[in-house]
């Protein structure tokens, strides 16, 4: 019985709508009117920073008392929260709402993200209406996975035009610059500082305080180009007028391999908002281009016409937890249904078996409670990304200290892995470095009843975060921003 569960869509009386179309229709903003209609609503967004963005628009409305924030490093839940802004992976979607929203559902066939895009498409549901927003690639498996649901498309607002590729240096103003490693981020910022007099920087490395002030740096016309990667293209709202592709082939965690035309269209669509137009194209030299891109590609992207999705993620969400070998069971069911495949394993489930055969862990591990904690600690997201030894280290330590008998996370333990991390001084690499380190402690200190001066780490971590992003985003302008260049 288990494993059928979350293959199907949940019955409910919601009304259910697919509010699809290409990047710039306006589709999270109608979502976010809809909500605002309603005596209570919940949201779920691909990013941390958007969802920062939404709730700070919300709050400016409904007051601060009315909304609540809830993401893996953030929580901010008062007592009356009507609206709930969350990451997608951290909606409570227990939580009884009048009206549920998901943006980027299309992000469904993602391979590390897509199982909870899809368990989300499939069980959450607003009591009275629920909205799945995202690109028209997904409409023929939500057809196939969710009966009666009823589909709007929504128009682009501007054009979307391709134009012959450029010299760095002939770059028009308002100009994003696509590549996809910090290594090349960082070179072309260079080089359009030499010949443009200053940059911003964009990527999902930096943490969203760091990337806030550098996109203001840009929107208030500090500067007026943006190097960034494909982090750019997920509902960033930035008045940019052409994006260029300095490439447009990514690692993808597995392989170098080109984008396709949906992904290519979900970035080179940040070009134009609103009713201004929008031009893309490539950069001739530095990258593989003398000839810009191929027109069956130029197209696709003008015309906003995409090979549907074939399949969705799927991870099974009824897990039994009686014992460890019985989760790893669980988690290896395939699902039932056409249009879904099993997930590839996870870091978290890789943890989950090293810690279960650690012969310091497994005595801790008695009942159901505790095999269930052991899940929740494996999946800590690794942000530090130093290597799967070390998260499953540090997994190890956090769960032998809530294991034993005072049950929360040693202070101690808590003030020497933040000591080191609260240091301003270093190059952009070491900032980097000590933000991606804070992220992970900030999420632990988010996790209820792991620690015991809960308010106070967090406070701590936040603090610590705030700093080093406030250091990095002024060690960033100063590198790629030549003041005497951008006053002249």
């Amino acid at each position: 019985m288990m494993k059928d569960l979350s293959n199907r869509a949940v019955e409910t009386k919601s009304h259910v709508k697919a509010i699809l179309g290409p990047t710039n229709t306006g589709k999270t903003h109608l979502a976010v009117e809809r909500m605002l209609g309603h005596a209570s609503g919940m949201i779920g967004l691909p990013l941390r920073l958007l969802a920062r963005e939404i709730y700070d628009k919300i709050v400016a409305r409904q007051g601060v008392s009315h909304v609540a924030l809830i993401t893996g490093e953030e929580k901010i839940i008062p007592k009356n929260a009507r609206y709930y802004v969350c990451t997608v992976e951290s909606m409570p979607i227990e939580k009884t709402v009048e009206f549920l929203a998901i943006d980027e559902i299309q992000l469904a066939a993602d391979f590390d993200r897509g199982h909870v895009f899809t368990d989300r498409l499939l069980r959450a549901r607003g009591r009275q209406e629920t909205m799945l927003l995202g690109s028209e690639t997904i409409r023929p498996l939500i057809r196939r996975l969710i009966p009666d649901v009823e589909f709007i498309t929504r128009p682009r607002f501007s054009e979307l035009i391709y134009v012959e590729p450029k010299k760095l240096s002939r770059l028009p103003r308002r100009s994003a610059l696509i590549t996809f490693s910090t290594n090349n981020v960082y070179a072309y910022a260079e080089m359009l500082r030499r010949a443009k007099g200053g940059v911003a920087v964009v990527m999902g490395a930096l943490s969203p305080r760091t990337r806030n002030a550098q996109v203001e740096l840009y929107q208030n016309g500090d500067v007026d180009h943006v190097v960034a990667t494909d982090a750019i293209g997920m509902g960033l709202n930035m008045d940019i007028d052409h994006v260029s592709f300095a490439s447009t082939a990514k690692f993808d965690g597995r392989q170098m391999r080109e984008l396709n035309p949906a992904e290519l269209s979900q970035i080179a669509g940040r070009a134009g908002r609103y009713m201004n137009n929008g031009t893309f194209g490539c950069l001739t030299e530095g990258a593989d281009y003398q000839t810009g891109l191929d027109p069956e590609m130029v197209f696709a992207v003008e015309n906003h016409q995409f090979a549907p999705l074939t399949v969705l993620q799927w991870r099974n969400t009824f897990v039994d937890f009686s014992r460890t070998s019985a989760v790893i069971r669980s988690l290896s069911h395939a699902p039932e249904r056409s249009g879904l495949t099993r997930t590839m394993e996870k870091l978290d489930m890789d943890t989950f078996r090293k810690l279960s055969d650690d012969p310091r862990v497994r005595p801790l591990i008695g009942g159901t409670a505790a095999v269930k904690m052991l899940w929740e600690v494996c999946q800590i997201p690794d942000f530090r990304q130093v290597s799967d030894d070390e998260h499953a280290k540090l997994c190890s330590s956090i769960y032998r200290q809530i294991s034993a008998d005072h049950g929360v996370i040693k202070e101690d333990w808590f003030a020497q892995m933040i000591k080191p991390l609260s240091r301003t001084e270093g190059n952009i690499d070491t900032l980097s470095a000590r933000i991606a380190h804070i992220r992970t402690l900030t999420y632990i200190s988010n996790r209820s009843g792991w620690c015991e001066n809960q308010k106070y780490w967090q406070s701590q971590t936040r603090d610590v975060e705030d700093r080093l992003s406030d250091a990095l985003h002024e060690r960033l302008t100063k590198r790629f921003v030549s003041r005497r260049t951008s006053v002249l």
